[in-house]
């Protein structure tokens, strides 16, 4: 099975290389149509052998991704932005899955870098050539409308998804967003989509959760209250569905969180988790919940929380961490020391779990290794926050301990 890569560019020229250097290998064909670039996106394309094709940008992503899928060769479409990379560990099991006959989409997970929220999300990127498949919505490009129409016709295609990391994205770090103008650009986007479709959840939750994100919580949490409502009312949280249910709970969580009604937010968490999604999504929902129960001082709760998002994902730092912090509240030093240790083995640039290791150190008696720790998180904290490491060498001074 042959496979092409199809993207869509603009004055991506930083980024481009690192995106076709995950993929050069692994596709028969890269097709990258640009909708307009000022830089070398299009050169950079071409020394990586990617055939370049251009389009008159009109503010409407799906209209430009058609218009690539229209260059397509190959018998199956991975659809990558420049931000993105493709994880090598992956490469095989795609390679076996495209192979078989019976899917005609394959969603993967993606891993959002840096992402203070929802660290993993399923996208839709990679399905067979098939002429009725193309993308709709405006911003938030999909082809999951088309692939249910087709499943209609053509019963006999199956959906599935590869486990496991597929794509690593960088454009939700904060730099990415305020250099882009990603939320103003994807404002505009859905909210003219949502005025000629004002019920429709997908966009209710994407745009609902940017307003959230971007303080505009009322305005927020009544569009993700109309998705969930128009999904009971309509009984639309089918399998198709549920992953959009689970993020209309989710940002409403975030949402009765950031208003400081902790129960609102603990019971919209705790909604999300029991749907039957892929697990790795239920992530920020298990660690979110976690911390509003340690706030509130249930820590066999919180510590439970942090469980299950570590059984999720083994190398989730903050999972550690925050499961530290709750084993030292429940003076069980030597799980907290464990946890702490966990978390720098996969950051070691964690000031926070260092000065805390430090504490549950000095706690067990452990004063020399307590005191390296401390003195690692104060030149930690001296990179990017002095204000911190003046404070924490005052206070160990004062303590004697330093």
């Amino acid at each position: 099975m042959s496979l092409s890569l199809c993207m869509i560019v603009k004055n991506e020229a930083a980024t481009l290389p690192k995106c076709l250097s995950s993929v050069n290998k692994v596709v028969d064909e890269m097709v990258v149509l640009d909708t307009g670039s000022i830089d070398r996106t299009a050169d950079v394309a071409q020394q990586f052998g990617a055939k370049v094709h251009h389009f008159k940008w009109c503010d409407d992503f799906s209209a430009a991704r058609n218009a690539a899928l229209k260059y397509v060769t190959g018998d199956w479409i991975l659809v990558l932005d420049a931000d993105e990379t493709l994880t090598p560990g992956i490469v095989p099991l795609l390679r076996d899955t495209i192979a078989r006959d019976e899917y005609l989409l394959l969603n993967l997970v993606r891993q959002e870098v840096g992402a203070e929220q929802s660290p993993y999300s399923l996208v839709s990127r990679l399905f067979r050539n098939h002429p009725d498949i193309r993308f709709d919505r405006p911003y938030h490009a999909l082809v999951d409308d088309s692939v249910s129409a087709i499943l209609t016709k053509e019963p006999h295609w199956q959906v599935g998804y590869l486990p496991g990391v597929a794509i690593l994205h960088v454009g939700y770090q904060k730099s990415a967003i305020a250099q882009n103008n990603k939320y103003a650009k994807a404002a505009t986007a859905m909210e003219g989509f949502l005025a000629t479709h004002p019920h429709d959840p997908y966009v209710c939750s994407k745009l609902g959760a940017l307003y959230v994100q971007t303080g505009k919580i009322p305005q927020g949490m009544e569009l993700l209250r109309r998705g969930l409502q128009h999904i009971s009312e309509t009984h639309a949280a089918g399998e198709e569905n549920y992953d959009i249910l689970y993020e209309l709970h989710y940002h409403l969580g975030i949402a009765y969180n950031r208003l400081k009604n902790y129960p609102q937010a603990i019971y919209h968490y705790q909604a999300g988790i029991k749907l039957p999604i892929y697990p790795m999504l239920k992530l920020g929902a298990y660690n979110n919940l976690g911390n509003l129960l340690k706030a509130a001082g249930d820590f066999n709760g919180a510590k439970t929380a942090y469980i299950a998002a570590l059984k999720i994902d083994p190398s989730f730092v903050p999972g550690y961490y925050n499961l530290g912090m709750t084993f030292k509240a429940l003076g069980l030093l030597t799980d907290a020391i464990a946890c702490y240790q966990n978390a720098i083995v996969l950051n070691p640039y964690y000031a926070e779990a260092y000065q805390n290791l430090g504490v549950v150190l000095l706690k067990a008696g452990n004063h020399q290794e307590s005191l390296t720790a401390f003195k690692r998180a104060i030149a930690l904290h001296e990179r990017h926050n002095p204000q911190e490491a003046k404070r924490l060498r005052q206070g160990l001074q004062e303590m004697g301990v330093m």
